[in-house]
């Protein structure tokens, strides 16, 4: 904090506090995620958990806990006052001019087609629940996540598809619609969400019981799956695979974020709108995107590189967007 003289009077005027508490709040947004990831790495190299148990937990918090929270984000809502159809045209047109120019790229500079379809995945796809949604929700609180949930519902569905589309076309094949329409009916963070609109547009209200039941399972999601998300750090040899993990760390953690984010906000989007944006476009890698690339013969080892470097690096990319954003007086 610091003081500078005004207008060469005697009075002095604070021209730090701001920058300070924005960066006290660009901090508390981001530091819960950290402290969690680290719990989970110390967990995983105390021998607690090995490789097979945090599989496991990954597939527990994504196809119980996760879609639960979809629905409790939404259960109780009024869907006339939260949808915000400007803001989501505008992210799935971001998605896809984001998606097609990381496919004209990639095409450019690496020739290896199962290589081409993990690079585009981890360009274009992001984290958005596991670490975009706790962002929101640390700055505006759990009560403000409906806008959020709402984009997760449109965002998450069109990252499923386009890596299908990617990974098969890639790997040879020819993705059908019956194919990519399996995916999607089998993807829990849809269903839950979908859930969570079909009981806030009918107005149905659960019992006490019930309601208490989803909102401790709500309560666990996120700190479970960040826990988690830190156990995965598993730090091999990556010294085959460096420049395709920097290309896709500087696409996805700062020539994605400063593009959308950029347009975004000459578009005037402010306040729950931004962060949402800035949620979708700053987060690392989809850890989905690992047993995805799994199942669909890509290049498992770059796809699980680019998940772990990027949650690392992540936090603090999201750290300065949040900060930037902040500063500027956008929320």
């Amino acid at each position: 904090m610091y003081f500078r003289r005004k207008n060469q009077g005697m009075e002095w005027i604070n021209v730090g506090g701001n920058m300070l508490s924005n960066f006290i709040i660009s901090i508390e947004a981001v530091l819960p995620i950290i402290i969690m990831m680290g719990i989970g790495m110390l967990v995983r190299r105390a021998g607690m958990l090995d490789e097979h148990d945090v599989k496991k937990m990954n597939k527990v918090v994504f196809t119980v806990f996760f879609p639960v929270l979809m629905f409790s984000n939404l259960y109780g809502k009024d869907l006339g006052t939260v949808v915000d159809w400007r803001l989501i045209i505008f992210g799935v047109a971001a998605l896809l001019i984001i998606y097609a120019l990381a496919v004209i790229f990639v095409l450019r500079i690496e020739p290896n087609p199962k290589t081409r379809g993990a690079m585009i995945q981890g360009i274009y796809r992001s984290n958005f629940v596991v670490m975009g949604v706790p962002v929101v929700s640390n700055i505006f609180g759990a009560e403000n996540l409906t806008l959020t949930s709402l984009m997760v519902t449109i965002i998450v569905p069109m990252y499923n598809v386009l890596a299908v589309l990617t990974l098969e076309a890639f790997r040879g094949g020819r993705p059908s619609l019956r194919q990519i329409s399996r995916q999607l009916a089998k993807n829990p963070l849809i269903l839950g969400a979908l859930a969570g609109i079909v009981v806030m547009g009918l107005g149905i209200r659960l019992p006490d019981a019930i309601e208490n039941t989803v909102s401790s399972m709500a309560g666990v999601a996120t700190p479970m799956a960040l826990l988690t998300l830190g156990a995965f750090f598993d730090f091999q040899s990556v010294a085959a695979r460096r420049r395709d993990i920097a290309i896709c760390l500087i696409g996805r953690l700062l020539v994605v974020p400063a593009v959308g984010l950029g347009i975004g906000i000459l578009m005037g989007f402010r306040d729950v709108a931004l962060i949402t944006l800035l949620a979708m476009f700053a987060s690392p890698c989809a850890v989905a995107g690992f047993p995805m690339a799994q199942a669909m013969d890509s290049d498992v080892e770059l796809a699980g590189d680019v998940i772990v470097f990027s949650s690392l690096f992540g936090c603090f990319t999201m750290f300065f967007w949040i900060f930037v954003t902040k500063s500027l007086g956008l929320f």
